[in-house]
């Protein structure tokens, strides 16, 4: 079993070294001015910042500049990339920065122009949490509860106050690990775990007022919701 266990563990360090080889590779051709670099760049981490970014702004139009913006100044601030992150937990920071200054500046300029509209993806599709993604296997009629409950918990995601909503976004639909979202947000993991704490419970609290709504019961007996607001710990 140890043995087993000791294979795993240095398989996992073989991949670790692989992926790190491949990207300290990709970064320096990007510091070199490769065309096929960057265009290996935005279509490896184009869908993930275009993610980050619209669930910050909530316009797929701002989204879609400011993600541009992001990866242009990706390239030109590439030179002064200094390896001590990962090229996914860099240009995350630089999304978030760019998404805060362009959501200061909306709600300087634009704060009384609303829209009662659905806001899809660049795709057409709604984005939601990643534990509450539908179950190809289910009935239509849970299908549709699903979505119902997925299309309601991004817009309640939206109504959470700043900075909790941007780190939850981080560890709980992209996947960052603490240390990554702390790397890309520039804070400490007590102030990660402790915006997560407050990020959940506001987020749960609304999803509870709408399954009451519902006739369901409390948030915390529907499995669509409990599966959005419980997050195992890592």
């Amino acid at each position: 079993m140890r043995r087993m266990a000791g294979a795993a563990t240095l398989g996992n360090i073989a991949s670790a070294i692989a992926v790190r080889a491949e990207e300290a590779s990709i970064i320096a051709e990007l510091k070199s001015g490769s065309e096929d670099a960057y265009a290996w760049l935005i279509k490896h981490y184009h869908q993930g910042v275009y993610s980050l970014v619209y669930r910050i702004l909530n316009d797929p139009a701002d989204a879609a500049d400011t993600t541009q913006e992001v990866f242009l100044k990706a390239f030109r601030g590439m030179k002064r990339f200094n390896g001590e992150s990962s090229l996914k937990t860099w240009l995350y920071r630089i999304a978030v920065h760019e998404a805060s200054n362009q959501r200061r500046w909306w709600f300087r300029h634009k704060s009384r122009e609303t829209s009662m509209e659905a806001q899809p993806d660049a795709d057409g599709n709604s984005f939601g949490l990643c534990d509450i993604l539908v179950d190809q296997g289910e009935s239509p009629l849970e299908v549709c509860a699903h979505e119902e409950m997925r299309l309601r918990v991004e817009q309640e995601l939206l109504q959470v106050p700043e900075p909790y909503r941007t780190t939850v976004v981080l560890r709980d639909i992209e996947g960052l690990s603490y240390e990554e979202v702390a790397e890309v947000l520039q804070i400490s993991l007590g102030t990660v775990k402790s915006r997560l704490i407050r990020g959940r419970e506001a987020l749960k609290k609304r999803l509870e007022a709408f399954v009451r709504e519902q006739g369901q019961g409390k948030a915390n007996e529907a499995p669509a919701v409990r599966s959005a607001v419980e997050v195992q710990q890592s």
